[in-house]
């Protein structure tokens, strides 16, 4: 059985040429970048390179590129690395459809004293920027952290308009604004949205590169205290000997994916067309989280979350791992979980239909035959379907 995988948004496979430069690299490149000898010195001119590289696909300088071990710990540092600096009274602002690697340290951060508060979206998950001034401005806040692009339902946020209406705001009153760009990079153009943005951060293993990579764009003037304290590397950011290895096979992944991008997002938009028409025309019942597939700049291309009615995502995806396609119900950080989407709770479904979506998502191997294999697949289990949540 040829088994269709259908779950990039989790993490997508290694691309060929990165994964020969990884393995030549691990080894030729054994030394410490720290160390002053000759191997330590190679390994970090294979950092220094990667910088370099990074920093021109994204158009901002080296120095604002700071390596951490995945986007989880980029997004902590961004968030608490902010807050720990901030004056104590000013308020946080996220929105209640994050990734958990931003939801759960700003309510940490709750927890130990500091208001928290929630921008409100739309049914799509669209934030509005008028809103979003308002909430800052009535409660004094300090930092705004936000997605540009869901990982579930796949929605992407006005981010230029979000940023613009910040930096409005007079200087004294103007929070710092970190967005989480993990799901965006490689996949949408998002150099001139972020024009600006104080802080963003990213995932390699989402573009292709190896596992245990991350990012934080930092612009100057952003104030951080580190996380982790120890060695003093990535300007004393980020303590740590540094993967220099993978480092360098991420900045290929990074640059393969921002040359074949467009093309990229151009077949996913369509296959995501064609699997829509064909499941919506056999299953009539059938829905669409997020804003309509017609409306391609408010939509990751290759993302879909779909729902039917009276049925256990949970139970679905063990059901097509049968039948050889791998898809996922929700985050792939909470896979383990039971509860309900948070995401599609916070668009107002109900918890029934919340545990009904069930995510596609595709990335840079996808062919269009895999599409065609999954639909035929999906009709299969829908039809034979009787995993119900509610009796339904």
């Amino acid at each position: 059985m040829k088994r269709v995988y259908l779950d990039h948004n989790a993490t997508t496979p290694m691309r060929p040429e990165v994964r020969d430069l990884w393995v030549s690299l691990l080894g030729k490149h054994g030394g410490n970048p720290s160390s002053l000898h000759a191997s330590g010195r190679l390994a970090r001119n294979l950092i220094d390179d990667a910088r370099a590289r990074i920093a021109a696909c994204l158009n901002v300088s080296e120095s604002s590129v700071v390596f951490t071990s995945g986007g989880t710990e980029a997004n902590n540092l961004a968030i608490q690395g902010v807050a720990s600096a901030l004056d104590p009274s000013l308020a946080l602002l996220t929105s209640p459809i994050e990734h958990a690697s931003v939801l759960e340290p700003m309510e940490q951060l709750e927890a130990n004293g500091r208001k928290l508060h929630y921008a409100a979206i739309g049914s799509t998950g669209r934030i509005h920027p008028e809103q979003l001034t308002h909430n800052i401005e009535t409660n004094s806040v300090g930092l705004v952290s936000l997605h540009l692009a869901n990982s579930e339902v796949g929605v992407v946020q006005p981010i230029r308009e979000l940023a613009s209406c910040i930096f409005d705001l007079p200087k004294e009153s103007r929070p710092i604004l970190h967005v989480d760009a993990v799901q965006a990079t490689g996949r949408i153009d998002f150099t001139a949205a972020l024009e600006g943005v104080d802080l963003y951060t990213m995932s390699m293993h989402k573009v292709g590169g190896p596992l245990g990579v991350g990012l934080l764009i930092k612009r100057p003037g952003a104030v951080i205290t580190p996380l982790v304290h120890g060695g003093g590397q990535e300007e004393e950011l980020r303590a740590g000997t540094e993967n220099a290895p993978a480092i360098a096979a991420s900045a290929l992944a990074m640059e393969l994916a921002f040359a074949q991008r467009v093309e990229t997002a151009k077949k996913h938009r369509l296959w995501c067309d064609q699997i829509w028409r064909i499941l919506s025309t056999r299953f009539p019942a059938l829905a669409l989280a997020g804003p309509s597939l017609e409306k391609t700049a408010e939509r990751l291309p290759g993302t879909m979350n779909i729902r039917l009615p009276h049925t256990e995502a949970r139970m679905l995806v063990t059901r097509f791992d049968m039948e050889g396609l791998e898809l996922s119900a929700g985050s792939a950080c909470a896979s383990g979980a039971v509860e309900a989407s948070h995401v599609l709770l916070g668009l107002g479904l109900t918890e029934p239909e919340a545990r009904s979506g069930l995510r596609i998502s595709l990335g840079w191997n996808t062919s269009e035959a895999d599409c065609k294999l999954a639909v035929e697949r999906m009709v299969k289990v829908f039809s034979s379907s009787h995993a119900t949540c509610d009796g339904g």
